[in-house]
């Protein structure tokens, strides 16, 4: 979702000096912190707030689905309402209104209601990461353009590691609603400072036409699509009518979608660039791979939290050191980026990845926290190396005035990509459980000499029949479990091995706008 870099065109106003450029730099980051925050500080929450709303864990992921997708369909729409309105009153609008929606979904009586406000805060955050990068590259002069990119990616990074801790914390110690209050403290002092330094210099403004009718089809197609995945397994996919007909809403209104931003004028999303080889190799592949890791990131704390007894916290706490490496390697991939072949440093992405996962589909359930934790920190070497090589092949090539639509276009998929990847490994985790649950049922009976002693042993502590039973349901439920993600982490590795040779469809990077634009990969 970057701008245009630098390059495509002079800045309308002289970079900012001394401690408004520090303070500007500050308030910038804040607001991109507190978004990216948004994106995983939920994920550690959700067993805490299905329970207390009084839904399932599955229905409890649409906490995340919910504002990834409205996220997503915001992103085409920055190009738009930057020209419309002004980058600053608009940055300024998309964080008042960020506050507003948290506060919102911190007050929310039931799931039906947070889930509409998460739609509504995603909505609104849409503008504020593109913007917050062209703001801050105005900031600085061209000299210490890398220098302010290079910042304002590892503000990016650093979110998603605090996300689980905070969300964990504050989900033990004092509410789940606070997850979302803490934006309000941080959201007020952001837009006042950054009012103050860039009320000055907003950009000039103009009336351009907008796609109603491409928008409409947007939110059509892929909002059907996502209540399908997410109501899927509740209403037992295409034997229920209204899964059915979201199936049929999805699809017609993908068609139509497609026809008419191929002939019209000023299309919300510009699918010509899909005529490029590097753009839809490239943005395929980072959003097939992304939707697999952010899957497998909402996965684990779940299944750590229900069924290996973990609280928020603990579970964190082993996600928290994913960023950790990612932090270190990220600088040296941006500076070497254009010397090495980014095919070569995606596909050492990938195969992190496929290995990361494999070592997960090995857990069991005596694994302690130690054995848990190491693949998470070997995942940081996996993501330093996806987003900038993947991100500089994807664009390279273009000329910069199509850049911002490809940096668009390319996280939309990406973003919408995630929220499928999150309805996906879920149910495919709940119908494996199922599956497992079945046969490890039928394996207890009075001919099986393990079953008959725990059995007995279960009985001669004092319990009675049926909680002997209950004792043995919950034994199987978690054996279940643990094998289903087994098979989850599994298949994701096999999934990104396979992913591999799409990125070698690509040519190598020469010239364009890539490597510019690399620091719009968040």
């Amino acid at each position: 979702m970057a701008t245009a870099p630098a390059s495509a065109a002079p800045p309308a106003h002289p970079p900012l000096e001394g401690s408004a450029r520090i303070w500007g730099t500050i308030a910038l980051s804040a607001a991109t912190f507190m978004n990216v925050l948004d994106s995983s500080i939920a994920n550690v929450s959700l067993p805490a707030i299905s329970g207390d709303l009084g839904v399932s864990s599955t229905q409890g992921t649409w906490v995340i689905t919910s504002f990834a997708v409205a996220n997503a369909i915001a992103v085409p729409l920055t190009g738009w309402l930057t020209q419309r309105f002004g980058q600053v009153r608009l940055f300024m609008a998309s964080i008042i209104l960020f506050v507003v929606s948290s506060w919102l979904c911190g007050l929310a009586p039931n799931m039906t209601t947070l889930i509409g406000f998460r739609a509504l805060q995603g909505f609104v955050a849409g503008p504020m990461i593109p913007l917050s990068q062209t703001l801050l590259l105005a900031s600085y002069p061209r000299a210490l353009a890398g220098l302010a990119m290079a910042m304002w990616a590892m503000t990016t990074l650093v979110a998603p590691v605090m996300g689980p801790l905070l969300g964990g914390w504050i989900t033990d110690n004092i509410s789940w609603p606070w997850i979302f209050y803490i934006n309000i403290p941080v959201g007020m002092a952001a837009v006042t400072i950054a009012w103050a330094i860039y009320r000055k210099r907003d950009s000039p403004t103009k009336s351009l036409p907008i796609d109603t009718i491409g928008l409409s089809l947007l939110i059509l197609w892929v909002g059907a699509l996502q209540l399908m995945l997410d109501k899927g397994k509740e209403l037992d996919w295409f034997h229920s009518a209204e899964v059915v007909a979201m199936a049929v809403v999805a699809v017609v209104g993908f068609a139509f979608f497609i026809v008419w931003e191929l002939t019209e004028k000023h299309p919300v999303v510009d699918l010509s660039l899909f005529k490029r080889r590097n753009f839809w190799s490239g943005a395929v592949a980072t959003a097939v791979a992304y939707g697999l890791f952010f899957g497998n990131v909402v996965l684990l704390p779940l299944w750590l939290q229900q069924y290996m007894g973990y609280t928020a916290t603990q579970a964190g706490m082993v996600l928290a050191p994913v960023g950790a490496l990612a932090i270190v390697l990220s600088p040296l991939v941006g500076m070497t980026v254009g010397k090495v072949d980014p095919r070569r440093y995606a596909t050492f992405s990938f195969m992190v990845f496929a290995l990361v996962l494999w070592m997960r589909s090995n857990f069991n359930t005596q694994a302690d926290i130690a054995t848990i934790m190491v693949p998470t920190i070997i995942q940081g070497v996996a993501m330093a190396f996806f987003f900038i090589p993947l991100v500089t092949l994807t664009l390279s090539g273009l000329t910069p005035d199509r850049i911002p639509a490809a940096s668009g276009l390319s996280n939309f998929l990406r973003i919408t990509a995630g929220a499928m990847g999150t309805s996906i490994v879920t149910t495919v985790w709940d119908n494996r459980a199922t599956v497992h649950h079945a046969q490890l049922a039928e394996s207890i009976n009075l001919g099986n000499p393990a079953a008959t002693a725990a059995i007995s042993n279960l009985g001669n502590s004092g319990l009675s029949s049926e909680q002997v039973l209950g004792q043995l349901n919950r034994l199987i439920d978690q054996q279940a479990f643990m094998l289903a993600s087994n098979d989850v982490f599994y298949a994701s590795a096999v999934l990104f091995v396979f992913l591999i040779p799409l990125i070698w469809l690509a040519r190598p990077a020469m010239g364009g706008g890539g490597a510019d634009a690399a620091a719009g990969a968040h």
